[in-house]
C-alpha cells in the first residue's frame, strides 16, 4: 500500500521541495563557493516558477487543481532536459559562447534584478561538481522527475478531494 497524498497537499509539498532545492542552491553557492553556470541558473529558475505555481495550484478547487497540474508539466520536463544537457553537453565544454540557458536568463531580466540568485557566475565546466558522488545536476534532475510524477498522478486521479 503506498503513500497518497491528496491532490492538494502533494502540489504544497513539491512547491515546498521545489523552495527548498533553490534555498539549498544559494546555501551552496554562497557558503561553500559552488558557483552557478547558466544551466544551473536555469534549473533554478524552473523550481521557483514550480514552487510558486504549485503553491498557487493548490488553492484551487478540484478540477481547476487537475488541470492547473496538467498545464505545470511542461516546466519539471523542462528541468529534466536541462539537467540532462548541462551534464552531457554544456559541462564538457568551456567556450564562453552564449547558450539558450544564456539567453533565457538575459531575456527574464532577473539576472540583473536579483544578482544574488540569478547571475551566472562560472562555465557548466568550471561549476560541475558531485554531491555524495552524484553530480550536482542529477539530484536537480531527481527531484524534476518526482515533481512530474506527482504532477501526473493529480492529473490522472479522478475524485480525490482535499
Amino acid at each position: 500500500m503506498g503513500l497518497r497524498l491528496p491532490p492538494r497537499t502533494a502540489l504544497l509539498g513539491i512547491g515546498l521541495a521545489c523552495a527548498a532545492s533553490v534555498g539549498l542552491a544559494l546555501l551552496a553557492q554562497h557558503r561553500f563557493g559552488m558557483q552557478p553556470c547558466p544551466w544551473c541558473i536555469l534549473q533554478r529558475l524552473f523550481f521557483v516558477a514550480l514552487a510558486v505555481l504549485c503553491v498557487v495550484g493548490s488553492v484551487l478547487p478540484h478540477p481547476a487543481r487537475r488541470a492547473w497540474s496538467a498545464l505545470l508539466l511542461p516546466l519539471p520536463v523542462a528541468g529534466i532536459a536541462a539537467a540532462l544537457w548541462q551534464h552531457f553537453v554544456a559541462a564538457r565544454t568551456s567556450s564562453c559562447n552564449m547558450t539558450l540557458a544564456d539567453e533565457l536568463i538575459a531575456f527574464t531580466g532577473l539576472d540583473m534584478r536579483f544578482p544574488d540568485w540569478f547571475e551566472v557566475r562560472a562555465t557548466c565546466a568550471d561549476a560541475a561538481v558531485s554531491v555524495l558522488g552524484v553530480p550536482f545536476e542529477f539530484w536537480s534532475l531527481a527531484l524534476f522527475a518526482v515533481v512530474g510524477l506527482v504532477l501526473v498522478v493529480n492529473v490522472l486521479t479522478p475524485g480525490r478531494r482535499a
